[in-house]
């Protein structure tokens, strides 16, 4: 079995984005702070209060995330998006539409021959595909 998860680096914004993900999402919660972590002697104090580490799990998904700066990350922003495969058109508008709040739809919520999609990307940057095979 294979169970594929996103890591997503913040901007020193991770415990929004990570909880805005957990109210549109479900699922549990957890984010370490690097003050609260087993490396916390490794990093300067201005660092300290930083998102090391957070994890958004639910039945079907794990969204995981850091604050950490890692100089490669600008030159790929948007390179990526995540998909968000649901059971119905309705769960589709729901999850789009809160995606959405205070981000920018690329394409609002279609059917189309294979289904229902839409494309937003939200107010953190992330880019999501939405979809449901329901018409």
């Amino acid at each position: 079995m294979i169970k594929l998860s996103s890591y997503i680096n913040f901007n020193n914004n991770a415990t929004e984005a990570m909880t805005f993900y957990h109210q549109v999402l479900g699922g549990e919660l957890s984010l370490m702070k690097v003050k609260d972590s087993p490396m916390k002697d490794m990093f300067p104090a201005e660092q300290q209060d930083i998102i090391l580490h957070a994890d958004l799990t639910g039945d079907d998904f794990t969204i995981q995330g850091t604050d950490m700066p890692d100089s490669d990350v600008q030159a790929f922003v948007g390179a990526v998006s995540i998909s968000l495969t649901l059971a119905s058109v309705a769960e589709v508008h729901d999850k789009f539409e809160k995606l959405r709040e205070g981000g920018k739809a690329k394409h609002e919520v279609m059917s189309f021959f294979a289904g229902t999609m839409g494309n937003v990307t939200d107010k953190y940057g992330v880019r999501w595909n939405i979809f449901t095979p329901e018409k």
